[in-house]
């Protein structure tokens, strides 16, 4: 017989999505607990085929129009699409997911990629969303901020040889340059929390199946991007020193499981980031580990700010090159069990 979905709880409130609001742990906790009895759920320990389900950056920083980064893709609302999916996608297939990891983008104010890293020669500092390429650096266009050496613990010197070490690594690396972006996912501020009817389904899983949510946060070294949780953008400075390393852990954890399925945000920034360097490291063992991975395409969206850049197409030639390689593109509306490969 086939397996049948599970239906939506009843305290779903898609209307909510775009709201930012307090999960009353206690009153879930307890429904959670009964609509596992109610429907037999097992507890995930008792798994055979295991499902981890990444959330890249599901966070009120980029999921909730009125924040800093709001991804709204090319319609507009798309994050918050995505995320009224995604609670759906996580409610229907509770007996299935056997554990949740969400990345949590996580930065403070002095860090590479804001505004107050850099100064040109009249103290002025760049807008977000400008683009810093290696001739930037070697034109004098723009320029470590001095003012940073004491908090950062490095001189003058250090920060502009690394600025300019840094450009380079990323057009040698095939990556987008240096970007500035606003202020955003601020270590202790609302817009890093994650989104609140996310969190929700996230706890609600957590108690109905007895699984413990894998919190990976990234993007708090102030010397390098961080859009992948698998891996920062830079690993070494000019001189070949470590300021960096790979997140080898959560790596070989992914691996092990049966499936592993992606969604998030952005599709083209931390989404593909992270597909890509888990796609790297397939391919240097077994190229058949591509096809346990499954993106949901309709649960990722990518960053569009109107009149200044469209990453559509770049988002989609990715999820083009990852399915060539053999990993599934799905949407989070077709039953599960009939996702090519997939075998609870």
């Amino acid at each position: 017989m086939a397996r049948e979905q599970l239906p939506i709880p009843p305290h779903f409130q898609p209307e909510k999505l775009s709201e930012v609001w307090k999960v009353p742990y206690q009153e879930r906790a307890e429904e959670a607990a009964k609509w596992a009895r109610q429907h037999k759920i097992l507890p995930a320990s008792r798994d055979a085929y295991r499902i981890s389900l990444m959330l890249v950056d599901v966070q009120n920083t980029f999921c909730i129009p009125e924040y800093e980064l709001y991804v709204g893709g090319r319609s507009g609302t798309g994050a918050m699409d995505d995320n009224r999916r995604i609670c759906e996608f996580i409610y229907r297939n509770l007996d299935v997911i056997t554990e949740i990891c969400p990345t949590m983008d996580t930065h403070q104010a002095m860090q590479i990629f804001h505004a107050i890293f850099l100064v040109n020669d009249k103290g002025e500092h760049p807008e977000p969303y400008t683009l810093v390429s290696p001739e930037d650096i070697e034109q004098g266009i723009w320029k470590f901020n001095p003012e940073l050496s004491p908090s950062l613990q490095i001189d003058e010197a250090y920060g502009q040889e690394y600025l300019q070490h840094y450009t380079h690594k990323l057009r040698k690396g095939g990556k987008y340059d240096l970007t500035i972006w606003p202020y955003h996912a601020m270590l202790g501020g609302i817009g890093h929390a994650l989104v609140s009817s996310v969190e929700e389904a996230i706890f609600f899983h957590s108690v109905a199946r007895y699984s413990q949510p894998d919190f990976q946060v990234k993007g708090g070294n102030p010397f390098t991007e961080n859009y992948s949780v698998l891996s920062p953008e830079v690993l070494e400075d000019a001189d070949g020193e470590k300021i960096a390393e790979k997140n080898t852990r959560f790596i070989k954890k992914l691996l092990e499981f049966d499936a592993v399925i992606i969604a998030g945000e952005a599709k083209s920034h931390c989404v593909a980031w992270t597909i890509d360097d888990l796609l790297s490291e397939i391919l240097t063992s077994d190229r058949k580990l591509a096809e346990k991975v499954y993106l949901l395409d309709d649960c990722s969206s990518p960053v569009v700010i109107p009149g200044v850049v469209d990453y559509t197409d770049e988002a989609d030639a990715a999820f083009q090159r990852f399915a060539d390689a053999g990993m599934h593109v799905v949407r989070s509306t077709e039953p599960i069990a009939s996702w090519p490969g997939m075998a609870f």
